[in-house]
């Protein structure tokens, strides 16, 4: 199979789809920060860098066919965390990019066949609904059936995490029901913690009002802090700040996933991934049809 994966982070998709038992023999993606991919490239080597998405010429730079495209397209402008701006923000025009990849490959009659896209919950209820349908809308103009579904990490690690999933089926092609996922009844109440390898037990603990969770809202880089069993780490008691491969851990990643740059890159590259089980989860449902 061939996949493009656009704004790819530091592979987040990649990785999930793999585990749900997808096999690339081609992988292309996109990616303008350079340290995320530095590490994409350290993971994936035979993966091949496509630079910023405005730049990708289909006819030139891509295969001739795409089997399916991933992408988790910039959520600042959508974001609560954010202002909101929109597609007046030039990062929420990016979804036209992706638009103009699939737009290409149904012109020539090679449409690509799925898609994954992600982006925050705020996406739901920007400017009162009409952005998102904006972008169902386009999605549909260009031949697809689309499913969604809000899914939160937490129904598969201990961290609150909400995110809009949609899945496209080109029409005409096989349509696997991928919607709804379950979330799972039980809570993750355990969790190794890097270093002092100490527990969280029974419930996501939670420090002035917030649950672990990852983000980089404004471009800052938010590191959330953990409630531990015993210890003293500060003045305020038992809390401290999570590591990064803690943080490699509420995202799904394999531990040190990211080592190898500063502590600032890796808390921004794990706020901004998507979680892997998510990715897997969809990967299985959609995986029983191809």
């Amino acid at each position: 199979m061939k996949m493009l994966d656009l704004f790819s982070g530091i592979g987040g998709f990649h990785l999930g789809l793999e585990q749900a038992g997808f096999k690339f023999d081609w992988v292309g993606f996109s990616e303008i920060d350079k340290y995320a991919v530095q590490q994409y490239q350290k993971r994936f080597p035979e993966a091949q860098s496509l630079g910023s998405i405005t730049d990708i010429q289909p006819e030139r730079d891509l295969p001739n066919h795409i089997d399916i495209l991933c992408g988790g397209f910039p959520c600042q402008a959508f974001s609560i965390a954010g202002k909101r701006k929109g597609f007046d923000d030039t990062r929420g025009t990016l979804f036209f990019e992706i638009a103009r990849i699939l737009r290409h490959f149904r012109d020539v009659g090679k449409p690509i066949p799925y898609f994954i896209l992600e982006n925050v919950k705020g996406l739901l209820n920007h400017e009162d609904g009409r952005t998102f349908a904006t972008i169902y809308g386009v999605l549909a103009d260009l031949g697809y059936t689309v499913e969604c579904q809000l899914l939160n990490t937490r129904w598969f690690l201990p961290q609150n995490r909400e995110r809009i999933y949609l899945v496209g089926h080109f029409r005409g092609e096989s349509r696997p029901k991928v919607f709804p996922i379950e979330g799972k009844a039980k809570r993750i109440n355990q969790i190794f913690i890097d270093e002092s390898m100490y527990r969280m037990e029974g419930k996501l603990r939670k420090y002035n009002g917030y649950s672990p969770t990852l983000n980089t809202s404004q471009g800052g880089g938010h590191i959330p802090l953990v409630v531990v069993e015993r210890g003293q780490y500060n003045s305020k008691g038992n809390i401290r700040n999570l590591t990064p491969t803690e943080c490699e851990r509420l995202q799904g990643f394999p531990d040190g996933w990211t080592e190898g740059q500063s502590d600032t890159q890796r808390y921004k590259q794990l706020g901004n991934a998507v979680s892997v089980p998510v990715v897997k989860a969809i990967g299985e449902r959609l995986n029983q049809y191809l």
